[in-house]
């Protein structure tokens, strides 16, 4: 993704998913892709499945709510992206 490679970046996160499709670093990732692919209702769905799967790993949970309210800003949701960042995970 940092070279520029979106295609490549979806193929290789949709593999790795199929492998460890319960790791939520893996969904930030995908959601950061999404992001950059203009996809913001996509890139929100993996913020919060992120955050789901995060149960417990604050580092991990604020990566998914920094994403998450990206993403939500990106659909002009900015009062809910405000609350996310509220969250005590996200401090």
């Amino acid at each position: 993704m940092n070279h520029g490679d979106l295609v490549g970046a979806s193929s290789t996160l949709d593999r790795a998913l199929r492998i460890e499709p319960n790791n939520p670093l893996l969904w930030v990732e995908l959601g950061r892709l999404r992001l950059a692919e203009s996809d913001a209702h996509q890139a929100e769905g993996c913020g919060r499945k992120a955050l789901s799967l995060a149960s417990g790993d604050r580092g991990t949970q604020a990566q998914a709510g920094r994403l998450l309210a990206d993403a939500l800003r990106a659909q002009q949701r900015n009062q809910e992206a405000i609350e996310i960042e509220r969250q005590p995970f996200m401090r």
